[in-house]
């Protein structure tokens, strides 16, 4: 029992104890974030395609499905959606920019080396929540869509389309809809805009990344709020056409946050070493099978 409940504390708090230190940033600062950002999808575009491809086929698949079914009036939704759980789908391109900034080696490989993070547990218990909010946003969208058109699935594309744009049914959905998509995307970016990539850097648990998240969001309102648009807009760019140009848009954005965390975040004093797995040695043929058992010597 005693070790459940300090692995639960780990989660939460963490090791370290001072509250991390947040700095005012302006509009300039996420120029220079966008610029970095994109130096480093120049210089890893190959690892940036192979975390992301499978970001714009999903998208495709899942608007596909609902394109075909009752769930037509949750395609625009659940592409809107994917705003919701962005910084959870980029904790790998924050990894390859905290490596590439630390001199590293930056193989496609070490994206994964997230999984062997000492704050894995709580990167996790993040990515829940924002998989929670999304959800939620879902069934909101739905209860929305009933509020204003009932519980029969349209007839095909063209008649529900028609019946959103050309009706006062379809304009109130689109304004409720629109102001509580708002809602959801300002809770996601005030919890997920530097909690990820402060829980690779340092480690402070859950709580204390959601409370410097938005200790960063309220000490910058204006410059925050202009970098929620920017992530809309590029998103809503990146989905044109079929969601392809979310291949580029979304590690661009992935590494713009881990330099936009360096600007706001002061850097911890006393860094932690390193957690990435040490290399092992190339074998060749003539090891096997001592090779299968990596303890023998």
């Amino acid at each position: 029992m005693a070790s459940s409940n300090t692995a639960s504390s780990n989660v939460l708090v963490g090791a370290e104890a001072d509250r991390p230190e947040v700095r005012r940033i302006a509009p300039s600062d996420l120029v220079q974030a966008l610029r970095q950002g994109w130096d480093d999808f120049a210089a890893m575009p190959s690892h940036a395609v192979f975390l992301c491809i499978i970001y714009p086929l999903l998208g495709i698949l899942l608007v596909g499905i609902a394109g075909g079914s009752s769930l037509m009036p949750l395609a625009f939704p659940i592409a809107a959606g994917f705003a919701l759980i962005g910084p959870l789908a980029a904790v790998g391109l924050y990894e390859l920019s905290r490596r590439r900034e630390a001199g590293l080696d930056t193989s496609s490989i070490h994206a994964l080396d997230v999984l062997h993070s000492p704050s894995l547990p709580a990167i996790v218990a993040l990515g829940f929540l924002l998989l929670l909010i999304f959800f939620i946003w879902l069934a909101v969208a739905e209860a929305i869509y009933i509020a204003n058109f009932g519980y029969a699935a349209p007839a095909s594309v063209r008649q529900f389309a028609h019946d959103v744009l050309f009706t006062r049914a379809g304009w109130t959905m689109i304004v409720v809809g629109t102001g509580t998509g708002f809602l959801f995307a300002v809770a996601a970016l005030t919890l997920g805009a530097i909690s990820f990539p402060l829980l690779l850097d340092r480690n402070v648990g859950a709580a204390m990344a959601l409370a410097t998240s938005i200790r960063v969001v309220v000490k910058n309102p204006f410059t925050m709020a202009l970098w929620g648009l920017i992530v809309a807009v590029l998103l809503v760019l990146g989905s044109i056409p079929f969601f392809l140009g979310l291949a580029v848009v979304v590690p661009l954005l992935g590494h713009a946050t881990w330099h936009l965390y360096r600007k706001a975040v002061v850097p911890d004093p006393n860094p932690r070493p390193d957690y990435q797995p040490r290399d092992r040695p190339r074998r060749s043929a003539a090891d096997f099978p001592a090779a299968l058992f990596p303890t023998w010597r």
